[in-house]
Formats: C-alpha cells, sequence, structure tokens
C-alpha cells in the first residue's frame, strides 16, 4: 500500500522526530535486545492484549503498545516512514501540542475500539483468541494521520501505485474500503494484521477533529460576542457625547 503511492513531504518537525526516536529505541533496546536475547518478557507487559485490559485492568496498554512494534524491520520501517510523511504537514499546520494530542488519541483510541470489537466478537462467537493475541505497532495512529491528511488536504493529488493520479480524500477512502473489506473477510483479530484497529485509528481521528472543530468554533462565537460588546459600549459612549475617561 505504502509504496505505491506519492506525498509531499514537509521537513522534519520537533514532535515527528522525538516520536520517531522513541519508536525506533524501544524497538531495538527493549525489544530486539533485552526481549529478543536476554528473554526479557517485555512485549507481553506492553502490548496490547485486549483480555488484559479488559479483566485484568492493564489499562496503561491501549497507549504502551503504539511504541512497540514486531521484529520485523518492515513493520517499523513502514509506520515510520508513514508517521513522517503524513505527521510532518500536519505539525506544521496544527503546531506541536495539538499534533501530539491528536496522534496519541488516534493511537489510544484505536486500542479501545480494538479491545471492544473483538470483546463482542468473543461473546458473539465464543472465540477467544482475539482476547489473548497481542497487537502492537503506530499504524493505528498512523491511519488517524492519513484520515486528518485526507480531511485537510482532500484536494491535493496523489498517484497511487506511481501511475493512478487521484484527490487525496479518495485516497484516504479507498484505503478506509481496503482495511474494511481484509477486516470482512477475515476474523476481526484480523490474522497478522490488526485491521479492526486501523479502522479504529481512523474512527478516532475523525472523532476528535469533529470535537476540535466544534470547540474552535464554540470559541470563535464567544470571541465574537465580547468583541461585539465592546462594540456596543463605544457607540452608546458616543451617542450620549459623553467619551469614556479611559481606553481599554
Amino acid at each position: 500500500m505504502n509504496r505505491g503511492v506519492t506525498f509531499q513531504t514537509a521537513p522534519m518537525t520537533p514532535v515527528v522526530k522525538w516520536l520517531l526516536i522513541i519508536n525506533v529505541a524501544i524497538w531495538f533496546v527493549f525489544q530486539v535486545i533485552l526481549e529478543g536475547f536476554l528473554r526479557v518478557p517485555f512485549t507481553s507487559i506492553f502490548g496490547l492484549f485486549p483480555g488484559k485490559v479488559l479483566f485484568d485492568f492493564h489499562i496503561w496498554q491501549p497507549f504502551t503498545y503504539m511504541f512497540l512494534h514486531s521484529m520485523q524491520v518492515t513493520h517499523i520501517l513502514f509506520n515510520m516512514l508513514m508517521l513522517w510523511f503524513f505527521g510532518a504537514e500536519l505539525e506544521q499546520r496544527w503546531g506541536s501540542k495539538f499534533f501530539l494530542i491528536y496522534y496519541l488519541v488516534s493511537g489510544v483510541g484505536a486500542a479501545i475500539l480494538y479491545c471492544l470489537g473483538v470483546w463482542v466478537y468473543a461473546l458473539i462467537t465464543g472465540s477467544q483468541t482475539g482476547l489473548i493475541v497481542p497487537v502492537v505497532g503506530a499504524s493505528g495512529a498512523v491511519f488517524g494521520l492519513l484520515l486528518a491528511q485526507g480531511m485537510i488536504f482532500g484536494e491535493r493529488i496523489v498517484y497511487f501505485f506511481m501511475l493512478f493520479p487521484m484527490k487525496t480524500k479518495y485516497f484516504v477512502a479507498l484505503m478506509g474500503l481496503v482495511q474494511l473489506a481484509s477486516l470482512m473477510t477475515s476474523s476481526v483479530a484480523g490474522g497478522e494484521v490488526a485491521y479492526l484497529a486501523h479502522l479504529g485509528g481512523i474512527v478516532a481521528g475523525f472523532i476528535c477533529l469533529k470535537m476540535k472543530g466544534w470547540f474552535d468554533r464554540n470559541e470563535w462565537k464567544k470571541k465574537a460576542k465580547s468583541k461585539g460588546r465592546n462594540l456596543r459600549l463605544v457607540v452608546n459612549n458616543e451617542k450620549n457625547e459623553k467619551p469614556p475617561k479611559y481606553w481599554n
């Protein structure tokens, strides 16, 4: 998927840079060295196990899982490339604070929706596999960034598989449909790929952006009302021909 799309990339931004450093450092030091060679059970503690989150209250896992990756180099490589490609421009547009909030909300939201999804699936089918299979990776958060790219830069043209031009909003919709189709043709746990977590990142990102839009509109209305009150005060003073003694 990712190798067939070209995006304009922004220079390395502060939060994106630190997220890349933290992810790679955790993967190499704690997973490759400590877990791979010294057999420290790092993933079993900090990976996302839906059953442990729901029933044993391992509430840190929906946060920590997004900083872990599988031992395959391609897993962390493509996630980090997509974090840079999608994230740097968004951080430049939003600022570092909201970008970090959005990234974490997308990743944690993806984990929560994944846990709820496999729990419902287990109740309906009786299969407990999804509850005990761990999920790791930044893909949920990255799919949240992908959604934001489609919503903000939707008219930008990208080249799918280097050949087919399409608008970013259509590409994002296509990727969402691919994840949904992949989920429908596999189990909820998704085999080696947690498609439900990818969709969860899209949903969580959408909710976060809508909430930000609602908050920004309310703030704008408050400021507009405040300016309106100040304007009426000045007009009243002029009408009474008694200018105020002090101007604020």
